[in-house]
């Protein structure tokens, strides 16, 4: 198979962010609508299923970035061009931004106003400061395991990379969900926060989530594949 057009690879990274937005951001909005029922357990499962799926479904089209952090790491370690990298951000922020139209258009609007669309934001008592240690460290994890699973080319990429890259979404929202949202990608946080029109504190989820992935992306860059 040829392969993939540049055209090609935004519109799976498009899809791939636009279904973490509709499913992750929608299951806070579904869970305020059924009182509660889905969870903390439910809305990182969400989240994490999604990941786990998507990166599976579009991995071997884009590589299955469905996130700026995860673009801006692997830049950092020099396995994406300046030009595609940037290409790859705008598309993911545009995937972002119509996942949040599908959700206005679908939730009435008392609840979307009740949870500001589903936007991440700092939790009871967690300053600017700590949201972003934690929103640093959690997208550290996440784009490590990125690496290690996707991107290294001794990785596990065609069987299991989408299942682990999942998993640590599942279990850094389950840590930071009440302190942060965890959403370890700006494209996570835009999309609703522009619907919502919800910003506070909101360049913890670009400052956190970018400098958590440009340390593991050159970090393991340098540990495990040599310097470029």
């Amino acid at each position: 198979m040829a392969n993939p057009s540049s055209g090609q690879k935004l519109a799976a990274e498009f899809v791939g962010t636009l279904a973490l937005i509709f499913v992750g951001a929608g299951s806070i909005l579904s869970d305020h609508l059924s009182g509660g029922s889905v969870g903390l357990v439910g809305i990182a499962l969400a989240h994490g299923l999604t990941i786990a799926v998507m990166v599976s479904a579009i991995g071997h089209i884009s590589g299955g970035h469905i996130n700026p952090a995860v673009t801006f790491g692997a830049w950092v370690g020099g396995k994406i061009p300046t030009r595609e990298a940037v290409l790859y951000v705008l598309a993911q922020l545009a995937g972002g931004i119509a996942g949040s139209v599908l959700l206005v258009a679908l939730f009435h609007p008392a609840t979307r106003e009740a949870v500001n669309l589903g936007t991440p934001a700092l939790g009871p008592g967690i300053g600017p400061a700590q949201g972003l240690l934690f929103e640093g460290v959690a997208t550290f994890f996440l784009v490590f395991v990125v690496f290690a699973t996707a991107i290294d080319e001794r990785g596990a990429f065609r069987s299991v990379a989408g299942f682990p890259i999942g998993l640590v979404v599942t279990f850094d929202i389950l840590v930071g969900g009440p302190l942060t949202g965890a959403a370890m990608n700006p494209a996570r946080a835009l999309g609703p926060a522009l619907l919502a029109d919800a910003w506070s504190s909101h360049w913890v989820y670009w400052v956190g989530p970018l400098l958590g992935g440009a340390v593991a992306g050159g970090l393991y860059q340098r540990l495990y594949l040599g310097k470029k």
